[in-house]
Parts: structure tokens; C-alpha cells; sequence
């Protein structure tokens, strides 16, 4: 060999014993290389062995708890009082559907009762078969069929529902009831064929009290209340 590669042959094993001084040797005894993403999924914890329980989401702030056990008593403020039979009844109500809520369902019968009224001044048993439980359609159709054969009509137009109100809930098997009083006042006159009145007042504001039971069915996929018992106050 000539004095060019023992030079080369020198400088190799130099470089060699430089980078395992450096690097050092793997002897199995090592520990394992740090691994961020894992240490991120708890901040702040040691630096030891992490192992997440099966079905835990660590990284996320637990769930609020989805009902009381006990209700408020102000459950019902401004509807009902605590204890009473009301508040009791709404309580088994929302026992039976979870989305029941008073508040809209008094919005809603306030629309079903204007409905409901002007539809049978006007005889629309179409839309009246919608509102209506089998048995009260019964009964408002014969009237309409008396006042058709009477050749009479009966004109209504609402001034104001001034008041809308559960006086009664019950949840009864499969069925739930409510009853609202409706304080009101409208304009209604009925007409012979002629065009005489026969009943009412077209220039007279009538106020009018009605206590109306709606009932649904809470199992049901059907949101609808329908009218299953009327009742004037006089």
C-alpha cells in the first residue's frame, strides 16, 4: 500500500471512533423515544406510562348532566304554582314526552282556537277535520249541516284574543290533556238567506270566555293537539 491509503485508512477509523463516541451504542436498555403527540393529550401530566381507559374521551370537558332529578320548583313560573294539581299535572306530562313545552303549546292553541272558530263560522270542514277528535267534528258538523239547511250564514271576525291559559293537565295511559281558557272578544252575526239577522250583532263587541281540552297521544310522531271538549262561560 502507499502512503495514500494508509492516510485515507487512518482518517476512516478516526471518523469512526468520533461518531460512536458520539452516538454511543444501542444496548436494548434504552428508553423509548418521546412521543409529543401522546404527551399532548394531557397537558401538564409527568412523564410517565399514560394509559387512556377504553371508551374515555380524555380531551374533551365532561358532559353536563341532561335532567334534574327533582325539578325546580319554579318550573312552571307564571303558569302554575308549585304543588298544585297544574304543575303536577305538567310534570306528567313532560314525564311522558321530554319536549313538551307549555309555553309553545299555549302559542299554538292560540292559532288552533282562531282557526277552529272562524273555520266553523265559515263551514271549512276540511279544515276543520284536521283540528278536530272524530266526536267533537261530529258535532260541529251537524251544526253546520243545520245551519246549511236553514239557508243561514254566520259571519265572525276576532277583535282579540286577550287571554290563553291552562287551567287543567293530565296524562292519563296513552294521553295527554290540556284544557285552556280563552278570554276573547270578537264580532259574530248570523243571516237568513235574506240577509236578516237572526242572531248576534255586526256592530256589537261580544266578549266571550271558552274552555277548550286538547289531547295528543306523547308516543305518537304526530306533534299535533287536537280539540277534544268545548265549554262556553257565560
Amino acid at each position: 500500500m502507499d502512503i495514500y491509503t494508509i492516510i485515507f485508512l487512518a482518517l476512516a477509523v478516526f471518523i469512526f471512533l468520533r461518531l460512536r463516541n458520539v452516538l454511543g451504542q444501542r444496548t436494548g436498555n434504552e428508553r423509548p423515544p418521546y412521543d409529543r403527540a401522546a404527551r399532548n393529550v394531557v397537558q401538564g401530566a409527568p412523564d410517565s406510562n399514560v394509559v387512556p381507559i377504553p371508551g374515555t374521551v380524555i380531551d374533551q370537558t365532561p358532559l353536563a348532566p341532561t335532567a334534574d332529578v327533582t325539578p325546580p320548583a319554579d318550573r312552571w313560573k307564571g303558569l302554575a304554582e308549585p304543588g298544585t294539581a297544574l304543575a303536577q299535572g305538567l310534570d306528567a306530562i313532560v314525564a311522558q314526552d321530554s319536549s313538551f313545552d307549555p309555553r309553545h303549546f299555549l302559542s299554538g292553541a292560540r292559532s288552533a282556537y282562531e282557526m277552529i272558530v272562524l273555520a266553523f263560522a265559515n263551514g271549512d270542514r276540511r279544515a276543520l277535520k284536521d283540528l278536530l277528535s272524530s266526536e267533537v267534528y261530529e258535532s260541529f258538523e251537524a251544526a253546520i249541516k243545520d245551519r246549511e239547511r236553514q239557508e243561514r250564514k254566520t259571519e265572525t271576525r276576532f277583535v282579540s284574543i286577550d287571554k290563553a291559559e291552562i287551567v287543567s293537565a293530565e296524562a292519563r295511559d296513552r294521553t295527554a290533556q290540556l284544557t285552556v281558557r280563552f278570554v276573547s272578544q270578537m264580532i259574530s252575526v248570523t243571516r237568513d238567506k235574506a240577509g236578516a239577522i237572526v242572531d248576534g250583532n255586526p256592530d256589537k263587541v261580544a266578549d266571550i270566555t271558552d274552555v277548550w281540552t286538547f289531547a295528543r297521544d306523547p308516543t305518537s310522531r304526530d306533534p299535533n293537539w287536537k280539540l277534544v271538549g268545548t265549554g262556553s262561560v257565560h
